[in-house]
C-alpha cells in the first residue's frame, strides 16, 4: 500500500485516483500508524516552499517518514513542492529544506528564457531520463505537465534523474538510493503519469 502523506498541501484526490487507474492500492492519511504500515511512501507539495515545509514539520509525521526512509528504506516519492524540499534550501522562502538532497530549489533565470517562455512554466515537456532504472520503464519519450516558477540544483550530478529543458537544461527529477523526486505533476499528466506511478509502487 502507497500512504499519500495528509499534512494539508497538495493534489492529495486526484494523486489517488491516478493510482487507482494504475490498479496500485493507496490510502491518503495524516496518521503516523498508516504511514508506519506502508510499504511506500508519496510526499505532495503545491504553493508556497516555507507553507509547506512549516506544515510538514506541524503535522508530527516527519519523523515518522524518516525513520520509514532511512532506518527501513522504504522508498519516497516527492512530487512538485514535495521534491523541492529535499534540498537544503529554497530561493522562494527562508525555511529550511530537508537536506535530503545536497543543493538548492533556485528561480529559473529571466535572462535564459527565449522564444518568448515565461515564468511561470506551465504546460506539457520532455523529459529525459539520466540513469537506468525501472523507474522509468515504457516512459521512453514521454512528456509531463509542469506549473512551476522553481526548480531543484543539486549539488551532486549522481542525485540527477531526469531534466528537461525550458530556457535552459534543468534538473525535474532526482534519486538518491530509495528517495526518489519529480517536479511535474504525474496526476495531471495522462498515461505518462499513470504509467510512472505505477512504476513507482513496484520499486
Amino acid at each position: 500500500m502507497v500512504a499519500i502523506v495528509d499534512y494539508g498541501v497538495g493534489n492529495l484526490a486526484s494523486i489517488q485516483n491516478m493510482f487507482k487507474k494504475a490498479g496500485v492500492r493507496s490510502e491518503i492519511s495524516g496518521d503516523a500508524a498508516v504511514l508506519e504500515s506502508s510499504c511506500k511512501i508519496l510526499l505532495p507539495g503545491m504553493g508556497h516552499f516555507d507553507n509547506c515545509m512549516i506544515r510538514l514539520r506541524m503535522s508530527g509525521l516527519l519523523q515518522t517518514i524518516e525513520r520509514k526512509v532511512f532506518k527501513e528504506n522504504t522508498p519516497l516519492l516527492g512530487i512538485c513542492v514535495g521534491l523541492q524540499m529535499f534540498m537544503e534550501s529554497s530561493e522562494e522562502g527562508t525555511e529550511k529544506g530537508l537536506g535530503w538532497i545536497d543543493g538548492k530549489t533556485v528561480r529559473f533565470q529571466p535572462e535564459q528564457m527565449d522564444n518568448g517562455q515565461k515564468i511561470p512554466n506551465m504546460g506539457w515537456l520532455d523529459v529525459d531520463c539520466q540513469k537506468n532504472t525501472p523507474f522509468w520503464h515504457g516512459l521512453e519519450n514521454s512528456r509531463f505537465y509542469f506549473a512551476h516558477s522553481y526548480h531543484v540544483a543539486p549539488t551532486q550530478v549522481s542525485d540527477v534523474l531526469l531534466t528537461a529543458q525550458y530556457g535552459y537544461q534543468f534538473c525535474v527529477g532526482v534519486q538518491r538510493n530509495n528517495i526518489w523526486g519529480v517536479q511535474f505533476h504525474p496526476e495531471k499528466s495522462h498515461r505518462f503519469g499513470m504509467q510512472l506511478l505505477k512504476n513507482f509502487a513496484e520499486l
